[in-house]
């Protein structure tokens, strides 16, 4: 069984910054790409950022483009989310997920860490 296991979140004002963790225990894990999602009270979740667990490759959500960094290492199964220059519209739970292989379903998630940006 893996786990992933989120922290980090905290409460921040408009500008500030925040690195947030996610660490993988359990079974030896494998995962194709990892990736940030995150959702806002009332909207759906969103896809933030990912990174291909291999090469390091990642890709970026409009919104968070230039600010946010993502990056992982692979010998502590950990993936980051480094956010610069927070809005208060980045306020939402971050959740952390997996998936095993290229174009597949994240089918392995995080509890969640909230961030809270205050105006």
């Amino acid at each position: 069984q893996v786990q992933l296991v989120e922290s980090g979140g905290g409460l921040v004002q408009a500008g500030g910054s925040l690195r947030l963790s996610c660490a993988a225990s359990g079974r030896t894990f494998s995962p194709y790409s990892m990736g940030w999602f995150r959702q806002a009270p009332g909207k759906e979740r969103e896809f933030v950022a990912r990174i291909t667990w291999s090469s390091g490759s990642t890709y970026y959500a409009d919104s968070v483009k230039g600010r946010f960094t993502i990056s992982r290492d692979n010998g502590k199964n950990t993936v980051y989310l480094e956010m610069n220059s927070l809005k208060p519209e980045d306020t939402a739970v971050y959740y952390c997920a997996g998936t095993l292989r290229a174009g597949g379903t994240y089918n392995y998630w995080g509890q969640g860490t909230q961030v809270t940006v205050s105006s």
